[in-house]
């Protein structure tokens, strides 16, 4: 292979090949449960070297595997143990391309953190809504592939709805132009949907034409306690009738949640001076001031306490009150990991049956699996939960880890008698390639093969994930 690592160095330059001791960071995932042995990490710095790197790996039969901010949570970019696999990261193609303001769109490149699109946005007077807890490391790319969701979809959707357009590299080499800041564009078959959500299974995302919005002149954070995820569900639809469109975030989380948070974040500070046994973060934003945002807000919850709807609620009054009330929600995937390992389901329900597929499955593992710890918390507004067990007070979390295909499988099954998805914004992967096989009909996944036979008759694109 030292032929093929000079013509690989030949296309990207020094800076763009990854030292083989820095290597091994790129082929370890985010939590750390996959790792494997890349032929070379290479960062490509534009659209033509990733279109070279691709017409070599076709020629070579080398699978590629692309990465953007290595931020996922099932494998989806991480080599296997072959170490013929090459490790494409995107995340030298950075730059900010174009923003139109006036047509609401900007072009940028695979490689921007989301942090930083969010920043150009802001830069130009707009708003680019996706917004996610690890948005200072990964990247546009990543998303894309993963059709990431995050807090915003009530309002704004996930990343698929806020794409216009992209720019792809095909397994054989060959670049597709589809940056069209086009809202209506009815010529055929809309390509860029195969891509988006496809984890890197059938091209490489170089870059992207994404929505863009005017920026909310008034915001309102709230947060507030129920009795139950039931009650959760009766408050959203009267949020839902007072507020409209103004609803950003309906954000549901436990009382173990928080108790995690204010254990391991003790710049974190309590809403209440009790606990309750739920609560929901609600934001809302409006083209009017904050002022008239926050009077919108408390008329509502004023309604919804009157209406016995919740036990008590929590108006920021500042920004700083705002973002210390949203960090408890993104602190609660960091603060569980701080507790000890677990077992995490990323499922999507349909909103009206949320509540009950809670109180069910809790019910179905606490029988299977006495004094387990329930971590549930999610983006309630659009049926989002991540649902994670933790083992009982003094198990060892190893030795709990043995039950994980038994956990998940009761998970999604019921996920499935719910009519949910055992995969609702972190993707498949490698993680839940199997699971794919017993909760897609045979028919989908046919067709899936034969798209994917089709852009990838060698399957170099991502082995092993996703089918």
């Amino acid at each position: 292979m030292t032929g093929v690592l000079a013509r690989l160095a030949a296309i990207v330059g020094p800076q763009g090949m990854v030292a083989p001791d820095d290597a091994k960071a790129y082929a370890t995932d985010w939590r750390k449960r996959y790792s494997g042995s890349a032929l070379a990490v290479v960062k490509p710095a534009s659209t033509a070297e990733v279109a070279a790197l691709m017409k070599l790996a076709g020629a070579e039969r080398i699978g590629v595997v692309p990465q953007g901010g290595n931020t996922g949570l099932v494998g989806g970019a991480t080599p296997d143990s072959s170490g013929r696999q090459l490790v494409l990261n995107l995340s030298r193609m950075n730059r900010v391309r174009a923003i139109d303001p006036i047509n609401n769109t900007m072009t940028l490149e695979a490689g921007c953190t989301l942090a930083a699109a969010q920043a150009a946005a802001l830069a130009a007077g707009r708003l680019f809504p996706l917004s996610l807890a690890s948005e200072g490391s990964c990247e546009i790319g990543g998303n894309l592939s993963t059709n990431a969701g995050g807090t915003g979809v009530l309002r704004y959707g996930n990343t698929r709805e806020l794409a216009l357009g992209l720019e792809v590299v095909l397994a054989g080499g060959g670049v597709w132009d589809g940056l069209r800041g086009l809202r209506k564009d009815n010529t055929g078959y809309d390509l860029k949907q195969l891509f988006i959500g496809a984890e890197g299974t059938l091209g490489v995302i170089t870059a992207a034409v994404l929505k863009l919005f005017p920026l909310p002149q008034g915001q309102a954070t709230a947060v507030v306690a129920v009795d139950s995820a039931d009650q959760a569900l009766q408050l959203l639809e009267h949020a839902q009738a007072q507020l409209a469109e103004r609803l950003v975030g309906f954000e549901l989380f436990s009382s173990l949640c928080l108790e995690l948070v204010l254990r391991y974040y003790p710049a974190c500070r309590a809403p209440f001076q009790q606990a309750h046994p739920h609560y929901v973060l609600i934001e809302l934003a409006d083209s009017r001031d904050s002022d008239a945002a926050r009077e919108m807000m408390e008329d509502m919850l004023g309604a919804a306490l009157e209406q016995g709807l919740i036990r008590d609620a929590a108006l920021a009054a500042s920004g700083a009150q705002s973002r210390g009330f949203w960090a408890l929600r993104e602190n609660i995937s960091e603060a569980q990991a701080h507790e000890g390992k677990n077992i995490k389901h990323d499922v999507s329900l349909p909103v009206s049956r949320v509540a009950e597929f809670i109180r069910v499955t809790d019910a179905a593992i606490a029988r299977a699996f006495p004094g387990v710890r329930m971590v549930c918390f999610g983006h309630m507004g659009d049926g989002n939960l991540h649902y994670n067990v933790s083992p009982p007070a003094g198990v060892e979390h190893d030795a709990f880890l043995a039950n994980q295909a038994a956990i998940s499988r009761i998970v999604h099954d019921s996920v499935a008698h719910f009519c949910g998805s055992i995969s609702a914004e972190h993707g498949i992967g490698q993680s839940k390639r199997d699971e794919l096989t017993r909760y897609k009909s045979q028919l989908e996944l046919d067709v899936m093969r034969s798209i994917k036979a089709a852009l990838d008759p060698q399957g170099i694109m991502n082995p092993g994930k996703v089918l």
